[in-house]
């Protein structure tokens, strides 16, 4: 068997990497509080991807098993005042605990959708920035979890009062700190994904 079958969110070297950035499974971190916080209770905003629905599986052409590119995402109008716009990716049921996928922010208010194969650099053409997902790479890196149950990954779409300043390359615990007291809008997508061996994962 090739050894990347058996790699992703829990290989031995990311997994140290995951525990020195962020701290032992269990700990509480700035990266697990949630950064709808505020005492005010923010708008909704309906996040919709045209790839898959709310609790579905995410197509395999998503994930590291196939290209490993971004899903298109579709989102309803910002509340009045948005200045802009924030997306995470998560996955809270990686074995060391809740496992980045995408930050990005600085999206424009007048963004309404993403098309797929969003580019893993730092800025794009529209000013947005992008920041460093727990693999250590730029932008979006897809679900990959261990053999086992489907995880679930959540992509969680934040309208903000303000843009946040930071440069490229943060981290979502960034992001979370930047965004606190300033969201005025938000929503959410879940999919799931379940890895499973394939006839390319074994030698000839």
């Amino acid at each position: 068997m090739k050894p990347e079958v058996f790699a992703g969110e829990f290989s031995l070297g990311i997994v140290l990497a995951g525990i020195a950035a962020h701290g032992w499974p269990g700990t509480v971190t700035t990266r697990d509080i949630p950064a709808s916080s505020s005492k005010e209770q923010a708008m909704k905003i309906t996040l919709t991807s045209p790839a898959f629905a709310e609790g579905k599986p995410i197509p395999v052409q998503f994930t590291c098993q196939g290209s490993d590119h971004s899903p298109p995402l579709k989102w309803s109008n910002p509340p009045a005042g948005t200045k802009s716009l924030a997306l995470i990716c998560d996955d809270p049921d990686a074995p060391v605990g809740t496992w980045v996928h995408w930050v990005l922010y600085h999206v424009p208010p007048t963004v309404t959708e993403l098309a797929e194969k969003v580019p893993t650099t730092e800025t794009l053409p529209d000013g947005s920035k992008q920041g460093i997902n727990d693999f250590g790479r730029i932008g979006y890196g897809g679900p990959c979890p261990p053999l086992g149950r489907a995880h679930r990954y959540y992509f969680k779409l934040y309208a903000l009062k303000s843009e946040p300043s930071l440069p490229p390359l943060a981290s979502k615990a960034d992001l979370v700190r930047a965004m606190e007291g300033q969201i005025v809008a938000e929503g959410q997508l879940m999919g799931t994904y379940q890895r499973s061996l394939r006839e390319q994962d074994f030698p000839a």
